[in-house]
């Protein structure tokens, strides 16, 4: 079997964001889970001893698990990098020299250039001007960054957003079809619809959940 080049970690189900399509059904009453910090310490230090390269956070908003910034610590100091998938709608400033440290990156979602169609997805008012204002603190600090768009609305302005991404100085972005999955399912369907997936689960990667089941991929 061999080795992933990434292990996402979902550290936690907890949210300042309760979005429309989220595929974990994840939000303001969400939990960490069963894994203490330690169990996730435990976690990395095997992913790292396996040979991975490269650890994801994410949730749920990873940022909310009080240990976040300490495990992100332990997986450098095992010479792994790290990426923080957030949503970047709060980021307190002592937060940043972590996140400018060589071998971190970020990545995070964007729906719309207008407050009021990006908000709806959200379901947070105030969610584009910050998520928008932390992207350019950011790019101003140059810290490696990735966004990916979803859309969700019909009409929604995706085109609009790359643009104004663009503009902002983002260089990587990817955009995506709303996935059938969590909060996003449809009435009566199964719980894990595998037509929903990208078709990309296990292949260089897996993922531990919140509960310390390992999983093809957080979507599975």
């Amino acid at each position: 079997m061999a080795v992933p080049r990434v292990v996402e970690l979902e550290i936690t189900g907890a949210c300042q964001l309760q979005c429309t399509h989220c595929f974990a059904d994840s939000g303001p009453n969400g939990r960490h889970g069963l894994l203490t910090a330690g169990d996730w310490q435990r976690v990395i230090s095997d992913a790292a001893g396996l040979g991975v390269r490269e650890v994801q956070f994410i949730g749920g908003e990873p940022t909310t698990h009080p240990a976040w910034a300490e495990l992100v610590d332990h997986a450098l100091s095992l010479g792994l990098r790290a990426e923080v998938y957030s949503n970047l709608f709060h980021v307190k400033p002592e937060w940043w020299g972590l996140l400018a440290r060589e071998g971190v990156k970020l990545a995070t979602s964007y729906y719309s250039d207008r407050v009021k169609e990006h908000d709806a997805i959200t379901t947070r008012p105030g969610s584009y001007e910050r998520t928008r204002a932390n992207i350019a603190e950011a790019v101003r600090r140059d810290i490696p960054l990735r966004v990916g768009i979803v859309h969700v609305l019909p009409g929604q302005r995706v085109t609009e957003a790359r643009r104004e991404l663009e503009a902002l100085g983002v260089t990587k972005i990817r955009t995506d079809r709303i996935r059938r999955l969590g909060r996003a399912s449809l009435p009566g369907a199964a719980e894990t619809n595998t037509a929903e997936l990208c078709g990309r689960c296990g292949r260089g990667q897996v993922a531990v959940l919140p509960t310390g089941e390992v999983t093809p991929c957080v979507m599975a």
